[in-house]
């Protein structure tokens, strides 16, 4: 899933295909039945701190990032996938102060569209104000 137009420069952490069952969507089966949801995320920061003193307190740990998805995506149920990456990254920003940026991909493999697909899902990038 990983596909980034957008080039940020600099370190950063990176957690790819993460995998969970969730009730998100506009659709009532969706809620009643729930899916699989694909997870990306990258998270910039400096890890030259970390890299020099293999210390994870200089870092942020991709156990802490991934629980925050996973509480994100089995938790309360949104319509929207833009909801839900946005959830996911306010809540990494606002967790980890060291994060400068976010990126956040969630894609759904099973959608009711005519025509195979991968997944269909949306990207969204935050940054520090």
């Amino acid at each position: 899933m990983t596909d980034h137009g957008e080039m940020i420069k600099g370190d950063k952490l990176v957690l790819r295909g993460l995998m969970f069952h969730g009730y998100h969507g506009v659709k009532p089966e969706e809620n009643k039945l729930g899916q699989k949801f694909l997870i990306d995320v990258d998270a910039w920061m400096d890890l030259q701190a970390a890299g020099n003193s293999d210390d994870l307190s200089d870092t942020v740990s991709y156990t802490a990032i991934y629980s925050i998805v996973k509480q994100v995506l089995e938790g309360v149920p949104h319509k929207l996938l833009e909801s839900v990456a946005q959830l996911i990254a306010s809540t990494v920003l606002s967790k980890f102060p060291q994060v400068s940026a976010v990126r956040i991909q969630v894609g759904k493999p099973h959608v009711a569209v005519v025509g195979p697909v991968d997944y269909l899902g949306v990207e969204i990038t935050r940054y520090r104000s």
